[in-house]
């Protein structure tokens, strides 16, 4: 019986140990079959957002590439006006140079015929890099229209550029131009061959690399000036260099620096910060492009007066663009605002009431409102513009109205009616 017994225990302990090892091995197999999966769905979750193939069209021409990664090379001629490498004889899409140009002008004119007396205008308006432009004469028997890449007469040499605007808005162009004299204008000598354009893209490339060694070199010679931008003339030949500066500089030095560097003639041409800020670009605090930097050619001075006159706190943190320089939009409204004060009465004038002096605070010209209250007390007091002049009109004759709040102006109820 005993025996019997030991071997029932022993048996029974081996398919103890049995089930144990089956119930660990179905369970680590389990475990890695789970971990199979997780490690598979990170994999796919990890593919489906990868950031290359949130790519914008722009630079991956197919989105649907997946992994396969395009790297976008940017065109060197897109500061030019084309993304695309421009071909010889080929015009340039008007599309594409809309899309790209800075300071584009739209040609409304050119379905238009000139008069007969004037004939055909043999002057063109060829653009360069960024804002820069000039006028160019046509020679006779050479037909050219927008968007063609022309070589033009340079100081010295030649070069290249892309036309922006021809015919009778580009002869009312040359009269809005100051100091342009037609007897001293430079010629169009061709269309741009394919050496030209050659040439001309060669030269582009170094703009990059130029505009950090010249950069290098001024902090070397502890020039107290900011290097801009570099535009390398068509044929290689001449390089300008834009800088902005507080005061007078003396870069004689630089220049030797500049000419033993890159073998080219060196021209330093000094732009104020509105310049700066049109050919960088931005983004300003409207969240549009800088408008100096996409249509607006022509700088105004803005003033304090013109933000005093919107009723605008002087704050430079508010008023200024990122020229530092008070904002060029503050131009656009200010003759609303002055054809609004023109109805309104004289504005900061103090009224004598019988209970007491009215202390003028502010106004809001649109809504034709005046703010006032009582020497010695906060509350404020809306009247219209119209019982502001009664009143005021009453103190010039010596009379003195009872009180404000008779002529207070109950913005709530005026706000229901409209």
């Amino acid at each position: 019986m005993d025996k019997n017994t030991d071997t029932e225990q022993i048996q029974i302990l081996q398919n103890t140990e049995q089930a144990e090892q089956e119930a660990k091995t179905s369970f680590q197999k389990e475990n890695r079959e789970k971990t199979k999966n997780i490690n598979r769905m990170m994999q796919e979750d990890s593919q489906m957002f990868l950031p290359e193939q949130f790519v914008h069209p722009y630079f991956d021409e197919d989105p649907t590439l997946g992994l396969q990664k395009k790297d976008y090379q940017e065109s060197p001629t897109l500061s030019r006006g084309c993304h695309n490498t421009p071909q010889s004889y080929k015009t340039i899409s008007t599309q594409e140079r809309n899309s790209c140009e800075k300071l584009h002008v739209c040609n409304w004119m050119h379905d238009i015929k000139p008069p007969s007396a004037q004939g055909y205008f043999d002057f063109v308006e060829v653009r360069f890099k960024n804002s820069h432009k000039d006028f160019f004469k046509i020679p006779e028997g050479l037909e050219i229209t927008e968007g063609d890449i022309v070589a033009v007469e340079g100081t010295p040499g030649h070069d290249i550029g892309i036309v922006s605007l021809a015919g009778e808005l580009c002869r009312i162009q040359m009269k809005k131009k100051k100091g342009f004299n037609i007897n001293n204008a430079k010629k169009l000598y061709r269309r741009a061959k394919s050496t030209d354009i050659e040439k001309w893209l060669e030269v582009i490339k170094k703009e990059e690399k130029a505009l950090f060694i010249t950069r290098t070199m001024a902090l070397k010679e502890n020039l107290d000036m900011k290097i801009n931008d570099v535009e390398f003339q068509g044929d290689g030949t001449k390089a300008i260099f834009y800088y902005t500066a507080n005061d007078r500089v003396d870069f004689r030095q630089l220049i030797k620096s500049l000419a033993e560097a890159f073998h080219i003639r060196i021209e330093m041409k000094q732009i104020g910060t509105r310049q700066e800020a049109s050919r960088l670009g931005g983004i300003g605090t409207c969240g549009r492009e800088l408008c100096c930097s996409t249509w607006l050619n022509n700088f105004s001075s803005v003033g304090t007066s013109i933000a005093k006159a919107q009723q605008l706190f002087p704050n430079p943190q508010k008023l200024a663009g990122q020229c530092g320089k008070l904002k060029c939009c503050l131009n656009y409204e200010y003759d609303v605002y002055q054809d609004a004060l023109k109805h309104c009465p004289e504005t900061g004038v103090n009224i004598e009431t019988i209970k007491g002096r009215g202390i003028y605070h502010k106004i809001d010209i649109l809504a034709r409102v005046f703010w006032y209250s009582y020497e010695g007390n906060s509350e404020l007091i809306p009247i219209s513009a119209d019982n502001v002049r009664k009143m005021i009109d009453l103190n010039k004759r010596g009379k003195r109205p009872e009180d404000l709040e008779s002529f207070k102006l109950n913005t709530l109820s005026k706000t229901k009616n409209e």
